[in-house]
């Protein structure tokens, strides 16, 4: 009975990685939309910013049919601007992409609204904060248009934000439909990762870390404000491992309602000998580009050593990669070339 009671009719999923391929989180979302897919049949929304107006997405399968009433609805009586379709992944769930560019001539207002509700500092806001925030508030929208359309008060509805670039929808749809459930999922503290990111000692310290404080020193207050009173203001606030919740803690000042840990299905890696040609097909492939790029005649027993991921130089690692070919670059017994 409870667990028929906690499970809701409808799932909303906010993030700025939904269908635009950026980093981590997409490959959270994406390899775990099977398993919801498959358990909620279409009840499940993913909500994504629209990038690819007029070019072809191919992560989007864009579909004229799929909630075309409360498209109409949502562009003649909200002003609102999507497109629905499919995200091109396993699973296949559906997905909402929004214009939020519309939502610039509003800013004040918009921020003025959120400090004036839930005290959220943006006027140190820079760069990607405003592009964020504008994005977030038109997810929030969309989910308010798409539930007086759609559904009913005895529908059991929850929206997930994901990180501090949609803690704003989370906000708005906190105050304006309050009868739907809000969790605000932080993947790692904004603060915490600008403390990380300047080389200075984060978990040896932590404990010793005042967040506000840290935010002003480092240049972070917008971002740091908005996670800040979207994790103390949202119904249910959450984080992905044991070791950020003792980040959220101590700089949010606010531990996690609930810690989930991040899972995914592993069957996009393939089994057996089909793994086997795969690697062997991918490694030639990226010698035969090396050869072309660098003018060299690089032979097939190259170690090839490789990082990904987005350019943060302690954070991702970038500073250990560097440091692993220079103790390679220094090993003697090595009598093999190595590409980097």
């Amino acid at each position: 009975m409870t667990k028929a009671l906690l499970t809701p009719d409808y799932i909303f999923e906010s993030s700025w990685e939904v269908c635009n391929k950026v980093g981590g989180i997409y490959t959270v979302l994406s390899t775990r939309a099977n398993t919801l897919q498959a358990k909620f049949h279409d009840r499940l929304f993913f909500i994504g910013p629209d990038f690819w107006q007029g070019r072809e997405n191919p992560l989007f399968i864009e579909s004229d049919n799929l909630c075309a009433a409360w498209r109409k609805h949502a562009a003649e009586k909200d002003n609102l601007s999507v497109r629905v379709g499919r995200w091109n992944i396993p699973g296949a769930p559906i997905v909402i992409l929004v214009d939020f560019q519309p939502f610039f001539a509003q800013k004040n207002e918009i921020y003025t609204e959120m400090w004036n509700r839930f005290q959220v500092d943006s006027l140190h806001a820079y760069g990607d904060y405003d592009e964020a925030s504008m994005f977030s508030y038109a997810a929030g929208k969309v989910v308010e248009s798409f539930y007086r359309y759609n559904l009913m008060e005895t529908d059991k509805v929850v929206y997930q934000a994901h990180e501090w670039m949609t803690g704003m929808g989370a906000l708005y749809l906190q105050s304006a439909v309050p009868e739907i459930a809000t969790i605000f999922t932080t993947h790692a503290t904004s603060i915490g990762r600008s403390i990380a990111g300047n080389g200075k000692p984060l978990y040896d310290y932590l404990f010793a870390y005042n967040g506000d404080q840290m935010a002003g020193e480092l240049n972070m207050q917008s971002k740091h404000s908005i996670e800040k009173q979207t994790a103390h203001y949202v119904d249910c606030f959450t984080t992905v491992s044991q070791i950020t919740n003792n980040e959220c803690k101590e700089l949010l000042d606010k531990p996690a309602d609930v810690v989930l840990m991040n899972g995914f299905e592993d069957d996009f890696v393939p089994k057996g000998t089909t793994f086997s040609g795969k690697r062997k097909r991918a490694r030639a492939a990226l010698l035969r580009t090396a050869n072309c790029l660098l003018g060299t005649n690089l032979g097939d027993d190259t170690l090839l050593v490789g990082t990904s991921g987005r350019y943060e130089f302690n954070n991702k690692g970038i500073n250990v990669f560097l440091e692993s070919l220079n103790r390679l670059n220094r090993d003697k017994n090595l009598k093999k070339n190595i590409l980097a």
